[in-house]
């Protein structure tokens, strides 16, 4: 049985960072095959500028749309994507277009620090991860959103959006829960 991960990663948060890294490796332990997206944005601070946002998120779309265009999702019996900040966002417009165009069904997601626009796709077989103090969400929207959505929400108190603290003991804590729970929907 053939197993697909996919990693979009955030802007800046690339997948060697803490949560991409240890869930491709995690990913990897569980026979996913697996592809890590790279994509680049240079447009400033774009937190809490919508129109700076969207256009930030048309351009990584396009540039995760042209490194996947050459994926034949058919043989795959599993694909998870696995997914941080606009990451998520991207992961979910893609999954919707796969999955309305027939290519892919039932993709299952890994949603590290959702924002808000993540819900518009509304991605299906979700879980997520965020933390109480992330500063480019309005925290208790995404939570809401995403029990109206019914994707399960993990919280963590005082963490931001790297889902860490000032404390880095209490940061390593995070990330063995974080991988434990990647682990179990691995």
């Amino acid at each position: 049985m053939k197993k697909l991960a996919i990693f979009f990663p955030g802007i800046g948060y690339h997948a060697d960072k803490p949560l991409l890294y240890y869930s491709r490796k995690l990913a990897g332990e569980a026979g996913y095959e697996q592809i890590a997206l790279k994509y680049d944005y240079q447009a400033g601070n774009i937190r809490g500028n919508k129109e700076k946002m969207e256009a930030a998120f048309h351009a990584l779309y396009a540039q995760a749309e042209e490194q996947l265009a050459e994926v034949d999702f058919t043989p795959y019996a599993e694909v998870l994507f696995v997914s941080k900040s606009v990451g998520t966002i991207i992961a979910s417009a893609y999954a919707q277009k796969l999955e309305e165009a027939g290519m892919a069904a039932d993709i299952r997601h890994i949603l590290y620090t959702p924002l808000e626009a993540t819900y518009t796709f509304a991605p299906k077989h979700a879980v997520a991860f965020i933390g109480t103090a992330d500063p480019w969400s309005d925290v208790p929207a995404v939570i809401q959103m995403s029990e109206a959505q019914g994707v399960p929400m993990h919280v963590y108190e005082n963490a931001n959006h790297s889902l860490e603290t000032s404390d880095t003991m209490q940061n390593l804590k995070i990330l063995q829960d974080v991988m434990e729970k990647t682990k179990a929907i691995i």
